[in-house]
């Protein structure tokens, strides 16, 4: 499976140039790309106080527009994240398309990053990020997610074998970043394939990094701090190599952990 990251720099409040800018990296890259990743709220940024203006509805035109581009390309698009808006809440909400444009996931982010003020313009999501794609149980998680080792548990105990992350994680924080995508990755015995935005907004600066990611935490493919476009090819089946080398799902005792789970 051949995987490639957009590390854009995305325009800020800006969804129909952040549109543009996806075509034009779609139109430059191979086509023997087998999956394309984007970076978190990729159609505005957080520009958070004017959502009720700039949200996609319904995540309608979200949808519209990865599924032409996964048609036409003939490839599978894990969505990144947009801000989508209903009637009763706004989500940060992350859409998978498979290559024939039909939507396999729809997944919000569940941990909301209140120093960014998320928790004043956005809704939690309460839902698994697990998902089937190219015959692959696949999950997709949303950047401050991966501070939650418990959340991505979650989803490797549901079958996952390749976690998705999309983030706009800063560069004051860089170092736990790359930290943290490989020890999930090592702990949880997957691929990690994390797509983080370049550039910056008015109020930070971006630290790019996309990672590709093995089961043992070799780093397959590393982006910089600059836009880019980072691939590279995964055997899904070394996931079942690596765990059967250290069977660590095997010997997990979670009726133990649940005596020493600290109740509420």
């Amino acid at each position: 499976m051949n995987i490639a990251c957009i590390q854009m720099d995305i325009a800020f409040g800006a969804p129909e140039k952040n549109k543009q800018t996806i075509v034009r990296y779609m139109e430059q890259m191979a086509r023997d790309v087998d999956v394309v990743v984007l970076p978190e709220l990729w159609t505005t940024g957080y520009d958070l106080t004017r959502l009720t203006d700039i949200a996609d509805e319904n995540g309608e035109d979200t949808k519209t527009f990865l599924s032409s581009l996964a048609r036409t390309y003939d490839v599978h698009i894990v969505g990144g994240s947009v801000a989508k808006k209903t009637d009763k809440q706004m989500t940060n909400t992350m859409y998978v398309v498979d290559r024939h444009g039909h939507v396999v996931s729809e997944y919000s982010k569940l941990h909301l990053f209140k120093l960014m003020d998320e928790h004043t313009y956005l809704q939690a999501g309460e839902t698994l990020g697990v998902f089937e794609l190219a015959h692959t149980t696949c999950a997709g998680v949303i950047c401050y997610d991966i501070r939650f080792p418990e959340w991505i548990r979650a989803h490797t105990l549901h079958g996952a074998e390749v976690l998705f992350v999309v983030a706009e994680w800063p560069l004051a924080r860089l170092h736990h970043w790359r930290t943290l995508l490989m020890a999930r990755a090592i702990e949880n015995q997957c691929y990690v394939v994390a797509c983080n935005r370049a550039g910056k907004d008015p109020n930070n600066t971006f630290a790019g990094h996309s990672m590709i990611i093995d089961p043992w935490g070799n780093v397959l493919a590393e982006g910089d701090e600059q836009e880019a476009v980072i691939a590279a090819n995964i055997d899904i089946n070394e996931v079942q190599h690596v765990r059967g080398r250290i069977p660590i799902f095997a010997d997990r005792r979670p009726d133990v952990y649940k005596i020493f789970e600290k109740k509420d």
